[in-house]
């Protein structure tokens, strides 16, 4: 006998969109299987079999995230095909922080009412972030919470493992006066300050499909680019340049985000002037009236991740990082201090 309760149904559960959703996002899963998956969609769990060659001494890292209220903006544009991709890389650009490779993903949607279609959609933007992250979705769970959530609306969040060599999980405290601080360009906001953003622009769906000239595009189009996905570009990275520690400026911007890779009395020192920051940045600044520091304690101002090297390995870092498609530059150098962040 199927799975179906027409009692469950007239609460407002339907558990045959649930199987008609899965069914739709198996070609988008499909996509991002690699060696080490074991198990397919349908299990209770998702299982993954650990390649350990050439690693001596395993270590696992775990990053979980969600994409916040960013996900007001999709709603309001009706587009969900590239949220799940902001989803994936708050959690693997956390990971590869410590240096380890992405292994699997896991996501979890929660909705009011399940709209096979738009689950499937919102899917595909999750296996477009797996794919550029080199790591497999592997499960994932929707659950439909009619009177819990709108109709229309849902929340998304996931979580990541990957593994790193004990011997070569990165170690800040190396760090010392005079090291360069890179700065790897962002595409735009990513996936925090957007309470912020909403106020600022009082959010409708009007407002998002207002072209501004300095942004090129509409508004809506501009605050929906995807957050960055940095993975292959660092690991690529890491095989050619000793790296002292990397930070993922994300929610806190740069004076809460980068001290957390610093050692105890040491600052980064950035030259503002340096900083390559979209025009999105200062048109929420110029809206909202919104002081230098508070800008830069909410966003990332143009700089997705920093990574820091010793100074006789900028260039070369550079170099590698320019060669895998990313915009980097030296944006400072670290001080003696105990202040965190200096901006100049």
């Amino acid at each position: 006998m199927k799975s179906f309760s027409e009692s469950y149904k007239e609460a407002g559960v339907d558990v045959t969109a649930g199987y008609k959703a899965v069914e739709l996002m198996k070609q988008h899963v499909a996509r991002t299987v690699t060696s080490g998956v074991l198990s397919g969609l349908g299990g209770f769990g998702g299982l993954f079999e650990l390649d350990l060659n050439g690693i001596q001494k395993p270590v696992l890292v775990s990053g979980t995230d969600g994409v916040g209220t960013k996900l007001k903006i999709a709603f309001l544009m009706n587009k969900h095909d590239t949220v799940g991709i902001d989803c994936v890389a708050m959690c693997v650009n956390d990971v590869i922080c410590c240096g380890a490779k992405p292994l699997f993903f896991l996501d979890y949607i929660a909705t009011g009412k399940n709209f096979p279609e738009k689950i499937a959609s919102i899917v595909s933007g999750i296996a477009d972030g797996c794919e550029l992250s080199g790591c497999a979705l592997i499960g994932g769970e929707t659950a439909e919470m009619p009177g819990f959530y709108p109709e229309d609306e849902y929340d998304l969040a996931g979580f990541t493992v990957g593994v790193v060599d004990k011997d070569k999980i990165l170690k800040p405290d190396e760090q010392k006066a005079g090291d360069v601080m890179i700065a790897i360009k962002s595409s735009g906001v990513h996936s925090n300050g957007f309470s912020l953003v909403r106020k600022v622009f009082s959010i409708s769906e009007q407002n998002l499909l207002r072209h501004y000239a300095e942004l090129g595009t509409t508004l809506g189009a501009t605050l929906l680019t995807p957050t960055k996905i940095y993975v292959r570009s660092i690991l690529k990275l890491l095989d050619e340049v000793k790296v002292k520690s990397i930070s993922h400026i994300t929610g806190g911007g740069f004076y809460e985000n980068i001290p957390r890779s610093l050692p105890q009395n040491i600052s980064a020192k950035i030259d503002r002037a340096a900083l390559d920051t979209p025009p999105i940045f200062g048109l929420i600044q110029a809206t909202g009236k919104i002081s230098d520091h508070d800008m830069f304690n909410t966003f990332n101002m143009g700089v997705g991740m920093t990574v820091v090297v010793d100074k006789k390995d900028a260039d070369k870092a550079v170099t590698a990082l320019n060669a895998c498609g990313e915009k980097a530059y030296v944006m400072g150098e670290l001080v003696q201090s105990d202040e965190g962040v200096i901006i100049l």
